[in-house]
């Protein structure tokens, strides 16, 4: 079979054009594969069909008088699909994961910062005076882009290692379609395309995926609904930012022994509130701007599967871990450089990052942040795993422009989460900002990777514009209730 097909293929590619082969060719190749072949496979094609018929029905079939076959899918799927059970198992296994990487990711990264900050920092500046670097050039290349990448690498390296592995254990396991197959019936209450829920398990790992994967989405509407929603699903970029401040400020409210279970629920509770902004906003659109009719679909569910255990992890450090990271550090040097730029360089006695932070100081107060953080998100645009980095770095150079910290070395003040901490308060935050932040990271506009992707699949400038603007009018206005409201309580 292989010789004929192959002389076939030879003769079309050796001798003439695919197009010019004659039909007695193809002919004359068929025949020499029929007697190859043999006589009796027509036979063994119709008795293998038979025989996985037989197989599914024996699995499929309950004859009279014999016991019900037990299925081990199914009897996992009557629990975790259940309309009692699946919710409290989705959110119980999701605690789980964001408890594990909490408590696991402190000594990892308390050591990551201990080589890179203690150690290798004063050896870089000790080299720069070595070959007479410039204070300016010293400023930019080693307190400015090497002090920013190595924040991002000893803070969101070791949670990311931790998280990424237990989430795509879940998506292998086969328990991913099990929370879209919960959620369907949900989003179709709202407006929305059942597999809105698929895009959007996939924007859990990156938004401009998700927005990709609604081309399974066959109504152009409801399609549109679920890219301008997918943004609301937390992003690999914004899992560390929500772990670290629930770690800091939600975690601490609680005993030692409590904190990371308290910071996994504050982290659950952020993720639900999401889906819920995406069924609230979905339900909206719906019935205003793109109403219409929902349609329909099929979902199959797969098989259970074992986990294979280094194949996953291979996977998500490679694929998930290693890409966040790097497209981290990629953005994280060039920001880490302007940021010093601008609380350096001075006119008229301030800094340029004085004005601008000043200027957006009363915004941010309003909503429950402050102008560094606002300031920040106007930088981390090209990517949301910037966004601590350059308020640390913001927060770090504004007081050592003040007098409270020294100008160089002062992220050597991080060295343990408790450190931080200590710098974030000192620059005026409470637990009014560490919340109203977790929240504006959640609604907040996509980042410029998912914005182009919009714009790409859509077609549109217009929608375009709304997906990336209505998450910023309405996570101001969502931080601007909860201030007000807080500070209201305070105040009683």
């Amino acid at each position: 079979m292989t010789a004929s097909a192959s002389s076939l293929s030879g003769q079309s590619s050796g001798q003439r054009s695919p197009e010019h082969i004659r039909p007695e060719d193809i002919l004359a190749t068929a025949e020499a594969l029929r007697w190859e072949i043999g006589a009796d496979f027509h036979d063994r094609l119709v008795e293998d069909i038979y025989a996985e018929a037989a197989r599914i029905a024996s699995r499929a079939v309950t004859r009279p008088g014999e016991k019900p076959r037990f299925d081990l899918d199914r009897a996992i799927d009557r629990i975790v699909t259940s309309r009692t059970w699946g919710f409290p198992i989705m959110i119980l296994l999701f605690m789980v994961v964001f408890w594990i990487t909490i408590v696991g990711a402190n000594y990892p990264s308390q050591a990551l910062s201990w080589l890179l900050l203690d150690q290798l920092y004063p050896l870089l500046l000790q080299a720069a005076a070595a070959i007479g670097l410039p204070a300016w050039l010293t400023g930019i290349l080693i307190d400015g882009a090497y002090l920013s990448t190595a924040w991002v690498v000893s803070v969101m390296l070791p949670p990311m290692a931790i998280f990424f592995p237990l989430f795509t254990l879940l998506e292998d396991l086969g328990y991913l379609p099990r929370v879209a197959f919960n959620l369907d019936h949900v989003f179709k209450k709202v407006g929305a395309h059942g597999k809105q829920s698929l895009s959007m398990m996939m924007g859990f790992g990156c938004n401009a995926a998700g927005v990709i994967s609604t081309r399974i989405i066959d109504s152009p509407r409801e399609r549109l609904i679920a890219i301008i929603t997918n943004n609301f699903a937390l992003c690999n970029g914004r899992w560390p930012t929500q772990i670290l401040i629930a770690t800091l400020f939600i975690g601490s409210l609680a005993p030692a022994y409590l904190a990371g279970l308290i910071s996994a629920l504050a982290v659950v509770g952020i993720a639900i509130l999401g889906v819920l902004l995406s069924m609230a906003v979905s339900w909206f659109l719906s019935r205003t701007v793109l109403r219409g009719e929902v349609s329909t679909f099929s979902l199959e569910l797969p098989p259970y599967r074992p986990p294979r255990i280094l194949q996953t992890i291979y996977t998500s450090i490679i694929d998930r871990t290693i890409y966040v990271l790097w497209r981290a550090i990629i953005f994280a040097a060039p920001a880490g450089a302007i940021i010093w730029l601008i609380t350096n360089i001075h006119i008229g006695g301030s800094t340029i990052a004085e004005y601008l932070i000043h200027f957006l100081d009363p915004i941010g107060w309003l909503v429950g942040l402050n102008g560094i953080i606002l300031l920040a998100y106007v930088v981390a645009i090209p990517a949301n795993e910037i966004v601590i980095p350059t308020v640390l770095m913001l927060s770090l150079l504004m007081l050592g422009n003040q007098g409270d910290y020294q100008p160089t070395g002062i992220f050597l003040e991080l060295d343990s989460l408790e450190a931080t901490k200590q710098i974030l308060v000192a620059s005026g935050w409470t637990l009014l900002t560490a919340v109203n932040l977790m929240l504006f990271s959640l609604i907040h506009n996509p980042c410029s990777t998912t914005i182009y992707t919009i714009y790409k699949e859509t077609g549109s400038k217009k929608w375009t514009t709304v997906a990336a603007l209505l998450p910023v009018g309405m996570g101001l206005l969502v931080t601007f209730f909860v201030a007000q409201i807080w500070r209201l309580f305070e105040m009683l």
